[in-house]
């Protein structure tokens, strides 16, 4: 076995040499396939067969060259063998990760078989997809599916549509937009305007597999700047832990025609950003765009002729809310139905309760934790301002109730 040390920036561009034969077909080369899906904070989630024996659950991630598999249980299961080892390190060459690549591996959608994958394997389960989604997520599948299909993603009807590009036929009802395709990932070009009026064209990666609504980063041009009124908060999770930053409203980003007003943006610290092996470095951006504002539309990517296509759904009005209670929360267990509040922001609701990390929910409103998913819960958080919310949680075997009122910081 191969052992290899890469920087977080290289790491895609090196795992691309090791898949020079994989390729997904339709099967009985229809035009095109619908597959049901899963929408999780946000993301498209597919079903996967791996190595025609073992289903699981990927992101569909526009962010992402290699397909990932997060839990090396199922590689193990399978008995693949592994090609090479890489440790995967950050800035200053801090070790982060181990992962592993495994070759020829066999990915199969529901009408679709991809062959010859390679594949790269965490060591653990260091991103926890399934702790904070509070589902069974086993991985992550990127540019393999979305340089061979024009992917159109439908977030309410809960379904993808993978057409072969040479029967894909424009939609009178949708706007097109110019993308580049940069090392393998669709950048557009969005005009913004800021909190103290600043109007930019900013650079930004669309990233279906991020939840959050957009993300701009101030390293990357002088006028992008914090909102004077915003919240100290973890705004994401990369391989290297949580990542810090700050949350704060802007007044509007237009894409093509569509101007989407008072939206949420997350500014991360300095470096904070840098520790995702999903990006490279040495591209120019200025932040990234998720699927809290993706989800607003009908998405249709069209990565040969370097196009996407939008059509606004019913949520595209919708109201941007931020977190009201402050809480971080891990679904747990085989079930994934034991919370444990992870983080609890300065300042907030929560915080003021005296709610703490490591706190165990056991009840919401009367409502018993083990009855509900971990969206469930998360929904009693982002409801509406000044709801009040009665929780009880258990604190090494003691059992607390605190109540607080929703407010609405940012």
């Amino acid at each position: 076995m191969q052992r290899r040390i890469l920087t977080l920036a290289l790491l895609f561009f090196t795992t691309i040499c090791f898949s020079q034969h994989y390729g997904f077909k339709v099967e009985g080369d229809k035009k095109k396939v619908i597959i049901p899906v899963e929408i999780l904070n946000n993301m498209v989630v597919v079903p996967v067969v791996l190595n025609n024996q073992v289903p699981l659950k990927f992101i569909l991630d526009t962010g992402v060259r290699t397909t990932v598999l997060t839990q090396k249980t199922y590689s193990d299961i399978l008995g693949l063998t592994y090609s090479k080892e890489i440790f995967i390190s950050g800035p200053g060459g801090e070790k982060l990760v181990d992962a592993f690549v495994t070759d020829n591996v066999t990915l199969g959608l529901p009408g679709v078989r991809g062959e010859g994958h390679s594949m790269l394997v965490l060591q653990k389960d260091y991103l926890e997809l399934r702790n904070y989604l509070g589902a069974e997520v086993h991985g992550i599948l990127g540019y393999e599916l979305f340089s061979r299909f024009i992917v159109q993603m439908d977030y309410q009807k809960k379904r993808i549509i993978l057409t072969q590009p040479r029967y894909f036929k424009k939609k009178r009802r949708y706007q097109a937009l110019k993308i580049d395709v940069l090392d393998t990932k669709p950048f557009v070009v969005a005009k913004t305007q800021f909190a103290d009026n600043t109007v930019m064209e900013t650079k930004l990666l669309i990233d279906t597999g991020a939840s959050h609504g957009l993300v701009l980063e101030p390293d990357s041009d002088e006028r992008i700047k914090i909102p004077e009124k915003n919240l100290k908060s973890i705004i994401g999770r990369g391989l290297g832990g949580i990542i810090n930053g700050r949350i704060g409203r802007i007044q509007s980003l237009e894409l093509g025609g569509y101007k989407i007003n008072d939206l949420i943006a997350n500014f991360p610290d300095p470096d904070s950003y840098s520790d995702t092996f999903f990006l490279n470095e040495a591209i120019k951006r200025n932040g990234a765009l998720g699927g809290e504002v993706l989800s607003r539309f009908s998405i249709i990517f069209n990565f040969p002729d370097e196009e996407i296509y939008l059509k606004k759904n019913s949520s595209f009005r919708k109201k941007f809310n931020n977190d009201m209670g402050g809480l971080t929360i891990k679904a747990k267990g085989a079930r994934l139905r034991a919370y444990e509040i992870t983080n609890v922001r300065e300042g907030s609701p929560g915080e003021l309760a005296g709610l703490k990390i490591g706190d165990l929910i056991v009840s919401i409103n009367g409502n018993m934790a083990y009855n509900m998913d971990l969206n469930h819960i998360n929904g009693f958080f982002n409801s509406k301002e000044g709801k009040r919310v009665a929780i009880e949680v258990d604190r090494e075997g003691t059992r607390i109730k605190v109540e607080f009122r929703l407010v609405n910081q940012i």
